[in-house]
């Protein structure tokens, strides 16, 4: 390629691949950051993440593909803070392709080992907190929404049955 053209086509890489790395690592971080339990999350900005969470799995390994791609044609041609830049970029959209495919919002919900129980007067709860119960023969039980709400799921043995308690 001729050194004149070559420095006229250099911008043009660089803007497309700063354009499919911000694209790479917004995939990723868009959903992540706003679908979040217990947070307010307008109608219109759930349905955006959502959608683009669909295809974050294809998208961000385009992304990661032509970030690649284009790092690799600069590469010679930037001085070392460029290098620096363009490897902290192909790491940042390369953890973006990875956690894309992960299903992290398991992650913010911790399973409950085995539940522990008290009697009603042993109990720390408010007179007012809303419980979820179950009862089986002469076997009960009482499970706090404020609980449930942060693990969503329990397994539990109630008068011998296996049941699983959610939320």
């Amino acid at each position: 390629m001729a050194p004149s053209l070559e420095r006229r086509s250099r911008p043009w890489i660089r803007a497309v691949f700063a354009v499919s790395a911000v694209v790479g690592i917004g995939l990723f971080l868009i959903p992540a950051f706003v679908i979040r339990p217990f947070r307010y999350q307008s109608p219109r900005a759930l349905w955006f993440s959502l959608a683009l969470r669909q295809h974050a799995a294809w998208g961000t390994l385009v992304a990661a593909a032509v970030s690649i791609v284009l790092a690799l044609r600069t590469w010679t041609s930037v001085n070392k803070w460029g290098k620096t830049l363009l490897a902290a970029a192909l790491v940042l959209v390369a953890f973006s392709a990875v956690m894309a495919r992960m299903n992290y919002f398991e992650w913010m919900f911790h399973p409950i080992a085995g539940p522990g129980f008290e009697s009603e007067a042993q109990s720390k709860l408010d007179a007012g907190e809303m419980i979820m119960a179950v009862r089986l023969g002469s076997d009960a039980r009482a499970y706090p929404i404020s609980a449930m709400a942060y693990h969503h799921i329990l397994n539990d043995v109630v008068n011998g049955v296996p049941i699983a308690v959610t939320y």
